[in-house]
């Protein structure tokens, strides 16, 4: 199965760039999406989380608000 991981995101957002880095470390493939200036963007985020705030993390349909590391590693299937 291909994993699909998408990252709403702003440029000042801490916990966003924390959870690009985790991907990285752990060499997940994914798409960012910068909402800060783009309306159609924040509205598909909002409408697949009812969240405002970032970052909001669609992996495989299963959203995560937040950098929420042990439901990003669940999801993601890295936990031994």
């Amino acid at each position: 199965m291909v994993m699909t991981v998408k990252i709403y995101t702003t440029y000042s957002c801490v916990w966003c760039n924390r959870a690009k880095e985790f991907f990285k470390q752990n060499n997940v493939s994914f798409q960012e999406v910068n909402v800060e200036y783009d309306s159609e963007a924040l509205n598909e985020m909002f409408e697949k989380s009812g969240q405002l705030g970032v970052p909001v993390i669609d992996v495989n349909g299963t959203i995560i608000i937040g950098f929420d590391k042990g439901a990003l590693e669940s999801a993601l299937g890295l936990k031994k």
